[in-house]
């Protein structure tokens, strides 16, 4: 079999949340590249709308701004899709959010915001868009979920934000649950566990901790744009049709061998 059969998404139908910066952006722009035709969604839709232009220069991208934190929202996304296209091919659940506070002050309004965004709308969104995912999906080649984790729920952080660990450890099992019993939906589902990446995200953290995290990575550096890509593009192609339920930790062995 031919590299483009196995690792190509060409054709493939794509949803990506949080897909207007970081992560998402990264992952968005692979698949427009490489021929897939991509939605993406995210809260603020300027920055949604401006992007899928920007990437429309280079193949088929659509913005269709929703906040996933929120069911009404996951619902008016499901319907906006489903009066656009028969199938999904790929959902990427990448939306997310963190809050750092010391224990003592963690306030409840930051702990609800983080697991409403992070594990909850993973969940419901899975959920209204199963029969799009459903539609998409043969015997031998699946529909694809590829959840979008973190190495925080791999390891304990140095940083105080205790839900931003607790969900993301929470959206690597809920993955393994959801690939259990979706798999005789003809949908296999993954996860990726990034490491550090340079985003807005990671912008406001001290250089310091910046310098130990490359110290404390065995590959010594941060991760490329296109290191997430390919992680996602392989989850998404041909080359994985026969994993399911797997973690794939990107992240240079930073978490991974500490």
């Amino acid at each position: 079999m031919k590299v483009e059969e196995l690792f190509g998404v060409r054709g493939k139908v794509v949803l990506i949340t949080g897909g207007s910066r970081g992560i998402g952006e990264m992952i968005a722009r692979g698949f427009v590249e490489n021929g897939a035709k991509v939605y993406l969604t995210a809260r603020k839709a300027p920055a949604c709308e401006a992007l899928a232009r920007e990437l429309s220069r280079f193949g088929e991208c659509i913005a269709l701004p929703a906040d996933v934190s929120r069911m009404d929202e996951i619902q008016r996304l499901g319907g906006e899709l489903e009066r656009r296209e028969s199938r999904l091919d790929v959902l990427i659940n990448n939306a997310g959010v963190g809050w750092v506070a010391d224990v003592a002050e963690f306030p409840e309004v930051g702990w609800d915001k983080v697991m409403d965004l992070n594990v909850k709308s993973v969940f419901f969104l899975t959920q209204r868009l199963l029969k799009l995912l459903e539609a998409a999906g043969t015997d031998e080649d699946f529909a694809r979920v590829i959840n979008i984790g973190s190495v925080d729920g791999l390891h304990v952080s140095h940083l105080e934000h205790y839900p931003y660990s607790a969900s993301k450890a929470g959206v690597l099992h809920l993955t393994r649950a959801l690939a259990k019993f979706l798999a005789k939906r003809h949908i296999a589902v993954n996860a990726i566990a990034p490491g550090h990446f340079p985003s807005q995200a990671t912008s406001g953290l001290q250089d310091s901790y910046r310098d130990q995290s490359i110290a404390d990575t065995p590959m010594k550096r941060w991760g490329h744009p296109e290191d997430m890509a390919g992680a996602a593009l392989y989850l998404a192609s041909r080359a994985s049709s026969f994993v399911d339920g797997a973690v794939l930790a990107v992240d240079g062995g930073y978490a991974t061998t500490r």
